[in-house]
């Protein structure tokens, strides 16, 4: 199943750091950069015409506020999702981004690690309202409860001691990208990890709410699990 990138714009005076939050962007899988802008004015003209899925926006703008610009971008036809990243960490522009619809809000400096696990959180976000959208026009509400807490957490949170983040994640894209369910024995042979290992992930995964499992019952034998993405 190919996936399409999410169109991603940059949103800095600072044009250093700019290219540097592009260069994450980049490091992401699932992200493009479609435009960095340095002025509100810049980010609208990008918006026009680049039409992009999410902005990464700097609160301090040359020419007006973050904040008024996460307004003017609520008025396009199709409204990015918007991620802050700024220096600002008082909590009248929390608040008010809060009450504006940030997805996410990075207070500078940070780690690349934080800043991916908010990309990844939306990318995982914007994929389930593409399934949802696909499958129906409405969302029933454990639908809606679900979408909400990817936005508030994301779908992995912190691993159990001993297991990897990075490999919970490669775990969970695999059965995003598999059209069928799984077993442990499928995910050890693809990512090349034994099998108990495997089913160490799958377990955790399945305990969080991220993957589903079920029984496949054969004719003799102990019934076989099998895991897929969630689909709240």
């Amino acid at each position: 199943m190919t996936v399409t990138p999410i169109r991603t714009l940059i949103v800095d005076d600072d044009f250093r750091v700019a290219e540097i939050h592009a260069g994450f962007v980049w490091k992401v899988p699932g992200f493009e950069v479609v435009g960095i802008a340095h002025s509100a004015a810049d980010a609208l003209d990008h918006v026009g015409t680049d039409q992009p899925d999410l902005v990464l926006l700097d609160l301090y703008l040359p020419d007006a506020s973050g904040l008024e610009l996460m307004r003017r971008l609520a008025e396009a036809p199709s409204p990015p999702g918007v991620i802050v990243i700024s220096a600002a960490r008082d909590l009248a522009h929390v608040r008010a981004a809060i009450a504006q619809g940030v997805v996410h809000y990075l207070v500078k400096p940070f780690r690349f690690a934080a800043f991916s696990e908010r990309l990844i959180a939306f990318r995982d976000l914007h994929q389930r309202l593409d399934d949802l959208d696909s499958r129906r026009a409405e969302a029933d509400q454990h639908e809606v409860d679900g979408l909400f807490q990817l936005m508030r957490t994301g779908t992995i949170a912190t691993p159990p001691k001993g297991l990897s983040a990075e490999t919970m994640r490669a775990v969970r894209d695999l059965l995003r990208t598999t059209a069928t369910d799984v077993s442990a024995s499928d995910v050890a042979q693809a990512l090349g990890m034994s099998r108990p290992t495997a089913q160490r992930y799958l377990s955790a995964l399945a305990q969080q709410g991220a993957i589903e499992m079920r029984l496949r019952y054969g004719t003799t034998g102990r019934p076989e699990h099998r895991y897929r993405i969630a689909t709240a």
